[in-house]
C-alpha cells in the first residue's frame, strides 16, 4: 500500500499508542497528512510544543468521539482512520458506567457512520484481550465496540469503506499499565500484586503500532486480528524490577481476572492461524467477506483458545529486562 498518498486520522492521538503510532507513520511511510483527532486542548499543545510532533504534516483536530458531526468534519478527505480513542481503566470504567458506553460503544458507532458518509477507505479499531468473555465493564464496552466494527462492514453496502479490528495484550509501558506503577513503587522497598498467580499477554507499544500498520495494509474487511504474542507472570515483572523488593499481594481487585484470554474457544471455529497471527473471521457474513484468509492460514483444532495461562511462548526474568529497560530509562527521564 501506497502510504505517501494517504490522509489518517486517528482518534485519541495523544495518547501513548497514538503518539508511538504517528511517529513511525512520518518517519518511515511518509503519509501526505496526519489528523490527530482528540479531546484535550492541553495534552494538543503538550504534544506539538514540547513533544516533538511539531510537523507541517499533523493536523490537530479538538473533538470529542461522542460528537458525530464533529467526527465527520474531521473525516472530510481522510482515507484511513486508526481508532485508538477509548476510556480504558477498570476501575474508572466501573464507577463511571455510563460514561464509558458512551465513549467506547456509542463513540465507535459514530466513528463508522461518520466514516462511511464520509468516504474512508479503511477503519481499524483497536480492541484488547478484555472484550473476550468479559467480566468487568471495559471489557464489555470494547466486546460491543468490536461487534459493531465487524457487523458494520454490512452497512457500507455498496461503498468503500471497510472495518476491521486489531485485539491485543497489555501494552508495556502505556499510561496506567503496571510498569510505571511498580516504578514509582519501587524505592520503598514493597511491589504490590493483586495474586501471585496471575499471568498476562505482554507487547510493547512500538510491537502494537507496526501490528496495526499492517493490519490496515491486508484488511479487507471484519476481521479481528491477533498478534502472536508472549506471556508473562505477574511475579517475574515484580522480580524483573525490583530483585530485592518485598511482594504484597493485596487480593484481586473487582473485574480482574487471573488469566486473560485472547481467542475464545467458541470464535476459535471461524479462527485461521497464520506464522504469526490469528485472524478472526465474521461468522455467517459471507455476503460482504470474501473468506481469503481461510486460504492463507489454516484452522485451528477442536477446542483451542488462545489464554495467557495456555500460551506455548513465555518471557522469564530476563527477557522482561530487556523489554522494560528502555522504558525504565524514559520514565527516569520524565522524572515519574
Amino acid at each position: 500500500m501506497d502510504w505517501q498518498n494517504k490522509v489518517v486520522l486517528v482518534t485519541g492521538g495523544t495518547g501513548s499508542f497514538g503518539k508511538k503510532f504517528i511517529r513511525i507513520l512520518l518517519d518511515e511511510y511518509n503519509p501526505s497528512k496526519v489528523i490527530v483527532y482528540s479531546r484535550d486542548e492541553l495534552k494538543q499543545h503538550e504534544m506539538r510544543a514540547t513533544g516533538g510532533f511539531n510537523d507541517p504534516r499533523i493536523r490537530y483536530f479538538i473533538g470529542d468521539v461522542r460528537d458525530k458531526e464533529r467526527l465527520t468534519r474531521a473525516m472530510y478527505g481522510v482515507n484511513i482512520v486508526v481508532h485508538s480513542a477509548a476510556l480504558k481503566q477498570v476501575p474508572a470504567c466501573e464507577y463511571n458506567p455510563m460514561e464509558a458506553i458512551k465513549t467506547n460503544i456509542l463513540g465507535s458507532a459514530n466513528v463508522i457512520d461518520a466514516a462511511i458518509e464520509s468516504g474512508v477507505e479503511k477503519v481499524l479499531a483497536l480492541s484488547t484481550d478484555k472484550a473476550v468473555n468479559p467480566i468487568n465493564l471495559y471489557g464489555a464496552t470494547k466486546l460491543a465496540a468490536e461487534k459493531l466494527m465487524v457487523q458494520s462492514n454490512a452497512y457500507a453496502g455498496g461503498r468503500k469503506t471497510r472495518i476491521a479490528c486489531t485485539r491485543y495484550g497489555n501494552v508495556v509501558g502505556s499510561r496506567g499499565s503496571v510498569v510505571p506503577l511498580f516504578f514509582s513503587q519501587r524505592p520503598t522497598g514493597v511491589l504490590t500484586i493483586t495474586d501471585d498467580r496471575m499471568t498476562r499477554f505482554w507487547i510493547s507499544l512500538e510491537q502494537g503500532v507496526r501490528f496495526v500498520i499492517r493490519c490496515i495494509e491486508e484488511m479487507q474487511g471484519g476481521e479481528v486480528f491477533v498478534p502472536k504474542i508472549p506471556s508473562m507472570k505477574m511475579t517475574d515483572l515484580a522480580r524483573a524490577m525490583a530483585p530485592e523488593a518485598e511482594i504484597k499481594i493485596i487480593g484481586i481487585r473487582p473485574g480482574e481476572k487471573l488469566h486473560e484470554s485472547l481467542i475464545s474457544e467458541d470464535e476459535a471455529r471461524t479462527t485461521v492461524e497464520l506464522e504469526d497471527m490469528f485472524v478472526v473471521q465474521p461468522a455467517g457474513a459471507d455476503l460482504w467477506f470474501e473468506r481469503a484468509w481461510a486460504e492463507k492460514g489454516k484452522p485451528l483444532p477442536e477446542g483451542f483458545s488462545y489464554t495467557s495461562e495456555n500460551n506455548s511462548e513465555w518471557l522469564d526474568v530476563a527477557g522482561i529486562m530487556h523489554i522494560i529497560q528502555p522504558i525504565e530509562e524514559e520514565l527516569a527521564k520524565a522524572g515519574k
